[in-house]
């Protein structure tokens, strides 16, 4: 398994990083928030990684902390969380909020995650709520959270009634920029990602 890569960052996409480690280039899917902070191309960057195995993918998902890392390998073991939504919850809110969501079992804040229902989120807590603990200074402000979801949905219904699945408005709505606020901005980056 690869547990963690070192390299030269030779490409930023839209939802990974091609690190270039001694002439071998290898795709790292990475959460929104790494993509914005990983520096300028030609830089280094280090990533504990996961290697994704399925019938006939390969795929590495790469966190600049290994606590991010643990917290995705103990979505991954949810019935029902595979990578991409891991990585969702991981771009949308820190290891931190998702761990005082699970503690607090507030299942309305990890639903409020684009690719995330109310059933999995429940789902969510009900598996992992045993093996994470919040950390005790952090007081989980939902309102904030709540407010950006709230934009996402009217995006998401805008997406739909333009003819996209409720799929592709999710993934189109996961590569909008966090710093990008407002309906009709969210709406235009969203709508960015498919041409």
């Amino acid at each position: 398994m690869i547990a963690s890569l070192t390299g030269r960052l030779a490409a930023v996409e839209k939802d990974a990083v091609v690190l270039d480690v001694s002439g071998v280039g290898f795709r790292v899917y990475v959460s929104r928030t790494l993509l914005n902070e990983c520096g300028p191309l030609g830089g280094t960057l280090s990533l504990y990684t996961h290697l994704h195995v399925r019938e006939a993918e390969l795929a590495l998902y790469g966190f600049a902390a290994e606590d991010n890392l643990t917290l995705f390998e103990l979505l991954l073991g949810v019935s029902g969380v595979g990578p991409k939504v891991g990585l969702a919850l991981l771009s949308t809110l820190s290891a931190d909020e998702v761990r005082a969501a699970i503690a607090g079992e507030q299942d309305g804040v990890l639903s409020r995650v684009p690719g995330i229902g109310g059933k999995t989120a429940k789902k969510i807590i009900l598996e992992l709520k045993d093996k994470v603990q919040a950390p005790a200074d952090l007081v989980l402000q939902p309102e904030g959270l709540i407010e950006l979801a709230v934009e996402d949905e009217e995006v998401l219904a805008a997406l739909t009634m333009l003819g996209y699945s409720v799929v592709e408005a999710q993934t189109a709505l996961q590569h909008v920029p966090a710093n990008v606020k407002g309906v009709e901005e969210r709406l235009r980056a969203a709508l960015a990602y498919f041409s």
